[in-house]
């Protein structure tokens, strides 16, 4: 995994964040690059893990599916342990150590009430060193966040590669090709249509016809997984705001299309909206703390927690 990248990296690695498949043509079209710069450089930046592309399924659109995001506080001298094996498990999607070391964040995909219970009242009970837990329901999640690209494309760039998401479908028909080609994308976000309808058992058309189907519809986000810091976001950070339910819906859609943010979702618990921010430095952070959170409507508390380390990231275990 590289520790530094150049600019034109940084900006092939920002359009992939923003559109994990895009082709090399498109790629490089949006970017003033030629075809064949975009894909020397690229095949270095996969080859080395420094990008990696992968799936997370909604749990909106998968009614079983129970998103939770725990505050997990651990002694100190295990929290590196515990993070770990939180992040072996097949149902962490994130796990971040957070910034006073004795508190690990993570969100669970968990399958139905059984393995949530099971997680609450039998898992983190029986881990010694684990001490109290705090869990939040995600109950929606802003995907406008999701098309966060440290600045390092314009506006237009931006619309060129990813056009604004049309409305999805009230509800979603799963396939019986569908679990194949989400297991292969989850391995490969970029596994080609070829190998996806091998894999499900079916022609390449018909898989990107399926796959396209079920972008478009919300059901599944395509993710390319990197380190932050080499694009600039030095420093991360947790938000657990606590806004007046009046105003909730508007706070969450102000703050999930601000460039800092990467993930924004309402919640139950103690906060009512989590805020993932990536910011350049601690000066970036402080200003959009006063200029974009402060002037909000109905605020009513914020905790505010730097990351340490990111041992887990859209289901990928980091190296």
């Amino acid at each position: 995994m590289r520790q530094v990248l150049d600019e034109t990296d940084r900006r092939i690695a920002a359009a992939l964040v923003a559109s994990p498949r895009a082709s090399w043509r498109e790629v490089a079209r949006c970017l003033g690059l030629s075809e064949r710069t975009v894909v020397r450089r690229v095949a270095l930046l996969y080859a080395d893990g420094t990008l990696r592309a992968t799936v997370v399924r909604n749990p909106a659109r998968f009614p079983h599916l129970i998103p939770v995001a725990l505050r997990i506080r651990c002694r100190p001298n295990k929290i590196r342990q515990v993070a770990q094996a939180l992040a072996r498990r097949s149902d962490t999607v994130w796990v971040d150590i957070l910034g006073g070391g004795d508190e690990i964040s993570t969100i669970f995909f968990l399958e139905g009430q059984e393995a949530r219970n099971n997680l609450l009242l039998r898992d983190l009970a029986a881990t010694d060193a684990v001490g109290t837990w705090t869990a939040h329901t995600l109950l929606r999640v802003f995907p406008t966040a999701f098309r966060w690209t440290a600045g390092l494309l314009t506006p237009r760039e931006l619309a060129d590669l990813v056009p604004e998401p049309a409305s999805p479908a009230p509800s979603y028909t799963c396939l019986d090709i569908d679990s194949a080609l989400i297991a292969g994308l989850t391995e490969d976000g970029r596994a080609t249509y070829t190998d996806l309808a091998r894999r499900a058992g079916t022609t390449a058309l018909t898989a990107r016809r399926r796959l396209e189907a079920l972008v478009d519809g919300q059901v599944l986000r395509l993710a390319t997984e990197l380190d932050l810091a080499l694009l600039g976001a030095q420093t991360e950070a947790l938000l657990w705001i606590v806004v007046q339910p009046g105003v909730l819906q508007e706070a969450a859609q102000t703050l999930s299309t601000h460039p800092h943010v990467r993930f924004c979702a309402a919640t139950t618990g103690p906060a009512n909206l989590v805020v993932a921010v990536a910011a350049a430095n601690l000066d970036a952070l402080y200003t959009f703390l006063t200029d974009t959170v402060g002037p909000l409507d109905g605020v009513t508390a914020i905790d505010t927690t730097p990351l340490l380390a990111t041992v887990k990231r859209t289901g990928l275990i980091r190296r």
